[in-house]
């Protein structure tokens, strides 16, 4: 990441009890297609897009795709069904393994995209990625910052 001042357009105390409701309120306030969701390993970054997914409509269980890559959730808005992916690029190497795996598909199907480890792939997100960062401050509390949708990475 550049030298960017960081302006955040949401910031939330989220306790983990209350992160449906969360999840919930980001839906409400938050536009995008496509959700980088950056954080330290335990931040909570599979929990939340799991809460996002429920408040969605997911039936299906969700959870973390770190050894397949990619999942992808099914829910029904106004009779039609819509797909949600869920990247979690952990374990690629680089950019063109991401390709390979079918990432650039998924970010630009027009679907909902929540990724996990998205700095992996900075160069392929689309410009109107909705930045997110998790970080924790406490045994069951997490602070969620949304980026200004201005600021370029």
């Amino acid at each position: 990441m550049n030298n960017l001042h960081l302006f955040y357009s949401m910031e939330l105390v989220v306790q983990l009890d209350q992160i449906h409701e969360a999840a919930r309120m980001f839906l409400q306030k938050v536009e995008g297609k496509v959700f980088a969701l950056h954080g330290e390993m335990g931040a909570g970054k599979t929990t939340f897009i799991s809460a996002l997914c429920v408040a969605l409509g997911v039936s299906s269980g969700t959870g973390s795709p770190t050894f397949s890559l990619i999942n992808e959730y099914v829910f029904v808005d106004k009779g039609k069904s819509n797909s949600i992916f869920h990247l979690d690029l952990y374990r690629i190497k680089d950019e063109a393994e991401a390709i390979n795996a079918g990432v650039e598909d998924c970010l630009y199907s027009g679907s909902i995209c929540f990724v996990e480890w998205p700095e992996k792939i900075s160069s392929l997100l689309p410009d109107d990625t909705v930045h997110v960062y998790l970080t924790v401050t406490g045994e069951k509390s997490r602070l969620l910052k949304i980026a200004d949708s201005a600021t370029k990475f």
